[in-house]
């Protein structure tokens, strides 16, 4: 197992230790990823039943639909793309990458999958050593100017164990003068935002301390904004009660760029020509990307249409079965690790985006359908493999189960895997399954020590007894889920 605390204090000195409150953020909005590429050049910035309207446009889309040229990771099957949001160089830390989000597309199906990654989930950086992941992009852009795209990218790739093909790299504060130009953007407002922290630009090294930072509060409900406090809205890192943690900061970020979206493609705005070119201008300022302008097209042209049946989402968090875990470094910076010493979970997981929808369709038959008994189970490692447990939780919960805890057995030495069943023969037909998907024995009675060992564990007026106690064997391993 990686001993994380080692590796990383040397690069930790001086950073504060903030605790999030913790949160799984489910990231439902397709439009965050269509505006990055609808917004990347002004003919991309009208949709194509108007692009007869625009000759340059309509022009670029017939070359792309009569090419052959196909687009990384096309020919695989699946084309994965980097989305990076930073605060902008007019911030503190303005190339720090506070929003990190991988995007899967897969052609074949028109499936898309995202997962978002926090800013403070540590990994190891060739000629770096470790690093947080939000900082890999400023530490590059300090040593070669236009070179943390790439940077950012290879250190991901590596982690996940994928290609990465693109990445598009915003600078936030552009999207201020964004939203000026179109005369501000509505935005719903889900949680009131009530922030005592807000630091004020230019106000950074005031010698009156309070007078750094302002109110910052934002009323439940619609709101229009133009673009100071649509960047405020975004940013605000210290919010009270559940708006401040980093993944509802990221939440809000999205809702700030499909408002854009929605502003930016209504018909009366479309074909308004200056407006398209200071937009495009402030574009050229604030956005990168490793893209062709045909791969942009192309990219627009296949996944337009998607609807929200065909996303599938991901976050990497802290929760109670999220595959990372708190940490603090000795000089006091909070830290997310991988849960299971290495990023084995990590990977199984992003490697088995569009595997386990697939899977899900060609196999009705063995699944567990909504109408039939919904059971609860609770997962123990009983072997030495590393992310077993995670593994088959991410299975067992896409086939309908419900999966209270997962944690390492006390004995690490199952062959076969072994379903305890504390039902008592009430939910039959879940425990076939079981069974039948695990290759795994049957037993009504818990021996003496995993009995203790769950007494121990039963230390909150919360705890939840299962309908199923799976402790996995090394069989497991070995099957294909």
């Amino acid at each position: 197992m990686i001993d994380f605390k080692e590796k990383m204090e040397e690069e930790l000195q001086g950073q504060q230790y903030i605790q999030p409150k913790k949160k799984r953020l489910g990231l439902k909005i397709f439009g965050f990823f269509m505006a990055f590429l609808i917004l990347f050049s002004a003919t991309v910035l009208i949709s194509s039943e108007d692009a007869s309207k625009v000759p340059i446009l309509g022009k670029l889309v017939g070359l792309v639909e009569s090419s052959d040229r196909r687009i990384k990771g096309e020919s695989d099957d699946r084309i994965n793309i980097l989305l990076l949001g930073m605060g902008g160089k007019n911030h503190d830390g303005g190339n720090l990458t506070d929003t990190i989000m991988l995007v899967s597309l897969q052609p074949s199906t028109k499936k898309v999958a995202m997962m978002s990654v926090p800013r403070d989930m540590m990994i190891s950086v060739e000629g770096m050593g470790w690093k947080k992941i939000n900082a890999i992009n400023a530490l590059a852009e300090s040593e070669k100017e236009g070179s943390g795209g790439e940077a950012i990218s290879q250190a991901v790739s590596d982690v996940l164990g994928i290609p990465i093909h693109y990445y598009v790299r915003v600078d936030f504060q552009g999207f201020v003068n964004i939203i000026d130009e179109l005369g501000g953007v509505e935005v719903y407002v889900d949680n009131i935002l009530e922030d005592y922290s807000y630091p004020i630009s230019g106000q950074e090294d005031n010698p009156n301390y309070n007078s750094r930072y302002e109110h910052l509060y934002i009323s439940q409900g619609w709101q229009t904004m133009d673009g100071s406090l649509a960047l405020k809205y975004a940013r605000s890192r210290h919010g009270l009660g559940i708006e401040g943690s980093d993944f509802a900061r990221s939440k809000r970020q999205q809702k700030i760029i499909e408002a854009v979206k929605n502003k930016l493609l209504k018909k009366e705005n479309i074909l308004k020509p200056a407006m398209i070119s200071s937009i495009a201008s402030e574009l050229r300022e604030n956005i990168s990307y490793n893209l062709s302008t045909w791969e942009i097209i192309k990219l627009w042209q296949n996944f337009k249409d998607i609807s929200s049946d065909d996303i599938s989402n991901y976050v990497l968090d802290n929760s109670a079965n999220g595959l990372l875990v708190d940490g603090m470094s000795e000089a006091g910076a909070y830290i997310l690790t991988p849960r299971s010493g290495d990023y084995t979970e990590i990977q199984y997981l992003v490697h088995n985006f569009f595997y386990n929808k697939e899977k899900e369709e060609n196999n009705k038959k063995e699944e567990i359908k909504e109408n039939t008994q919904v059971a609860k189970v609770e997962i123990k490692n009983g072997t030495w493999i590393n992310g077993l447990a995670s593994k088959t939780s991410i299975d067992l919960e896409k086939n309908n189960f419900i999966v209270l805890r997962i944690s390492n057995s006390s004995q690490r030495d199952f062959n076969k895997t072994i379903i305890y069943d504390l039902s008592y023969g009430a939910k039959d037909e879940a425990l076939k399954y079981l069974k039948n998907y695990l290759q795994a024995d049957v037993s009504f009675s818990i021996p003496d020590w995993l009995a203790e060992e769950i007494k121990d564990s039963n230390n909150s007026e919360e705890f939840e007894v299962p309908d199923f106690l799976i402790v996995l064997g090394q069989n497991a391993s070995n099957i294909s889920f």
